[in-house]
């Protein structure tokens, strides 16, 4: 049907009028980070036929199209989890690996002065002064050790508040999202199928906030809601549902801050399937730096105080006495689970001749009903055991003696920790610097016998750790060592990821993004057309009137 040259010309006045808009939309939004620049796809109306053929009847919107590409968005959430992954660990990371590094406060000066001080009373066993000083540097020695200790505790419960805030961003945004969803999902209804664009933005917004804090995965629905996916496919949100993550208190370990999903009134741990993000970041940094550090500081302190208590004990003091431990030893920590149903108890103790076997790693006890197992809980491996677990002959590996009561039921579990606490629990057991035992175990000691303090001070070389591979400050350097290559590794990772999320934006932004000098070429280009299409109205009306004037006569 016909509409005439004044319907053909408005037809041209609302559609660049609606380009103008949706322009000046584009330009008001230049600086929002998570606009995405709108275009208007203009048609062709429907022609109308004459007997000269058909004539056009003007222009119409066909839609505004959001500049927008899932992949392109997709790689920017991925390198946005991935850079504040790598930038959060790196930070961590270096406060540990500078703490343990340091020259000055770190372990390895400690033992030096310890050492040199037994020296000393190698050198002159019959010195009162050379023994107060060993006995002095022992204290400092326990100090430095537990001051270590306490630091990297501290940083534990650091992290441990910086995951309940964390969970609390990450509920508040998938609140958020199921809430757009719901918006998106009413407005794509109203507008007939239309989708609205500035909604979409504001969800996919509130999505790449989320992926900063942990990685994340979409599933686009029919309707237009979006479905998040979190670890290995627990879902953050559906539709208008979202399920909320709580911070739980680990099974065995009321310390250890655990990561659950609620939904449908169950709750469950997830912790084991989060990457990505700072919430990854925090949890990698805690079992593959915190812990192992925290470990290795209390194996050496094990290791040192057994084997130092070994040798003192071999020995006789300055008035003839057999030598006495010189050093208190923590013993290995057990926790049994809340799901145990047997009456078993576990009790763990140091295998003293083995001791040089002892590892920085975790386990679990496990029994099926038959058998008892020993696992490390870093990577689930079974460990070979001896023994029965009875008081007479206990469980024997990686220098633990382990016994086992009657009572357990299949199932039950035990986690076992024999040197967490090493370091926080090691302290000098002599006050009497006559009780230090430099002399050999014969007879009456002669004032000048130093055989057993040599000995003692051969303890700095001897090769009493990684089942006799290495000694305590070897130990100590392999720790600092690791802790270097973790750190450094991680700052690589943070600097390429970053020029990765760089790229990614680059990317968005080219097709996304705003460029002024283009929406401003626009704007001229589409007040033209209008201002040409007002012209037509001009000239139909002046026609219009001429054809009156005719007609009137």
């Amino acid at each position: 049907m016909a509409v005439g040259l004044l319907g053909t010309a408005a037809s041209g006045l609302q559609a660049f009028q609606r380009a103008i808009s949706v322009t000046g939309n584009n330009i008001s939004n230049a600086n929002n980070e998570n606009y995405s620049r709108q275009r208007v796809e203009l048609g062709t109306r429907q022609s109308s036929f004459t007997g000269q053929g058909y004539v056009g009847n003007g222009v119409k919107i066909e839609k505004i199209e959001r500049m927008f590409d899932q992949f392109t968005v997709d790689r920017l959430r991925e390198t946005s989890s991935a850079t504040s992954q790598y930038e959060t660990y790196f930070n961590y990371s270096s406060r540990v690996s500078d703490l343990l590094g340091n020259a000055d406060a770190g372990l390895g000066a400690g033992l030096e002065s310890f050492f040199n001080a037994v020296q000393t009373v190698a050198n002159d066993p019959a010195s009162i002064p050379a023994r107060q000083l060993l006995l002095s540097e022992s204290g400092s020695l326990v100090s430095r050790l537990q001051n270590l200790d306490g630091q990297l505790d501290s940083m534990r419960r650091e992290i441990n508040g910086s995951l309940d805030s964390i969970v609390t961003e990450i509920n508040g945004l998938t609140s958020a999202i199921a809430d757009a969803n719901r918006s998106v999902v009413d407005a794509t209804s109203q507008g007939t199928g239309a989708v609205p664009n500035d909604l979409l933005d504001k969800r996919d917004g509130l999505i790449n906030q989320l992926s900063k804090l942990v990685s994340v995965r979409t599933v686009q629905q029919d309707d237009g809601a979006v479905n998040v996916f979190v670890g290995s496919g627990q879902a953050l949100v559906t539709r208008f549902l979202d399920s909320p993550l709580q911070v739980t208190r680990n099974e065995f370990d009321s310390s250890r801050a655990e990561i659950a999903i609620v939904s449908g009134g169950a709750s469950a741990v997830i912790t084991d399937n989060l990457n990505g993000g700072k919430l990854g970041a925090l949890l990698d940094l805690r079992d593959q730096m915190l812990n192992p550090a925290q470990n290795s500081l209390g194996r050496i302190a094990v290791s040192l105080a057994t084997q130092f208590n070994l040798q003192q004990s071999a020995g006789m003091d300055l008035d003839g006495a057999a030598g006495t431990n010189y050093f208190s030893v923590t013993t290995p920590l057990v926790a049994s689970t809340a799901t145990n149903t047997g009456t078993a108890t576990v009790t763990a103790a140091f295998d003293t001749p083995n001791i040089s076997n002892l590892t920085t790693q975790d386990y679990t006890l496990s029994f099926d009903g038959a058998v008892w197992t020993a696992s490390r809980v870093s990577d689930s491996q079974a460990v070979s055991m001896t023994g029965s677990g009875t008081a007479a002959d206990p469980f024997l590996f990686d220098g633990l003696s382990v016994e086992v009561t009657a009572g357990a039921a299949a199932g039950d579990r035990f986690r076992i920790r024999p040197t967490r606490s090493g370091a926080a629990g090691m302290g000098v057991l002599l006050s009497n610097p006559r009780e230090i035992a430099a002399a050999a175990m014969a007879g009456s000691p002669a004032p000048g016998d130093n055989s057993n303090a040599l000995l003692l001070a051969g303890l700095q070389t001897a090769q009493t750790m990684e089942g006799g591979t290495t000694s305590f400050q070897g130990a100590y350097g392999q720790l600092i060592a690791q802790l270097g290559t973790q750190t450094s590794s991680a700052k690589i990772s943070a600097k390429a990821q970053a020029a990765l999320l760089t790229q990614a934006k680059e990317s968005r932004n080219r097709l996304s993004g705003v460029n002024l000098d283009e929406e401003a070429a626009d704007l001229i280009r589409f007040q033209q057309a209008y201002q040409a299409v007002a012209k037509v109205i001009s000239v139909a009306d002046s026609t219009f009137q001429t054809l009156l004037s005719a007609v009137g006569r």
